[in-house]
């Protein structure tokens, strides 16, 4: 198994609906953000990586997305006619993304910090991980209501919350329980579920700030954020 996985899944399937009647005509990933959309964000700072594949999964309004991502090298993949969900649509991916570790990342969020990509990829550590997730502490997360989803232990082990960090969206994950379970529709949470279970779920502190751009307000958090006037 090589350290470094080089497959990257943008999960871009999602219909938006907390943005109102921003996404009447164009799925959330295509919404501006400073002068350029969500997704050009993610994709800005995974191309440091150097990924030989990236996939993109579609559903809602895909001839947007599937038109926006062609010239950036994104293959695309349509899940009609529901949304599977984030564990199904990794798996749905597989036959693309290859049976090595993946790196998978949702694509509504904007960083102001270190690449979190290059942390994570730095950090992976296969022989004692089936999976590494960024987190960022509740202290750096805009946007972000609620408690933290996990606490990060002095070996870097994750455990549920509501612990001091959010998961950002970013992870490094091995396929073989997404390849091995039945359902078609599914979400990722089952697997991290197993992995707890198994002391094989890890997590990376992001000791820059993050801003979950899920609703109309989280727009103008993250400008004011890349610019500095957060504070």
């Amino acid at each position: 198994m090589r350290h470094r996985p080089n497959a990257l899944m943008l999960f871009a399937a999602g219909f938006g609906t907390r943005m109102g009647a921003l996404t009447a005509h164009q799925p959330k990933p295509m919404i501006e953000v400073a002068g350029k959309p969500l997704i050009d964000h993610t994709l800005d700072l995974a191309q440091t990586s150097r990924f030989d594949r990236t996939i993109a999964n579609l559903h809602y309004l895909p001839e947007v997305l599937e038109t926006h991502l062609a010239p950036r090298n994104v293959q695309t993949l349509h899940e009609t006619p529901d949304v599977l969900e984030t564990g199904g649509g990794l798996k749905n991916a597989l036959p693309l993304l290859g049976s090595e570790p993946v790196v998978t990342s949702n694509t509504d969020a904007v960083w102001k910090g270190p690449n979190p990509f290059e942390m994570a990829l730095d950090a992976w550590s296969p022989d004692r991980m089936d999976a590494l997730l960024v987190c960022v502490p509740l202290q750096n997360c805009l946007g972000h209501t609620g408690k933290g989803d996990f606490v990060i232990e002095k070996n870097g082990a994750l455990t549920r919350g509501p612990g001091d960090v959010v998961y950002s969206g970013i992870q490094i994950l091995k396929t073989d329980l997404i390849a091995a379970t039945p359902e078609k529709v599914f979400s990722l949470n089952v697997i991290w579920n197993q992995l707890l279970k198994d002391d094989r779920l890890f997590g990376l502190r992001y000791p820059g700030k993050w801003c979950d751009v899920g609703h109309p307000e989280g727009i103008r958090l993250a400008e004011n954020m890349l610019r500095g006037d957060d504070v």
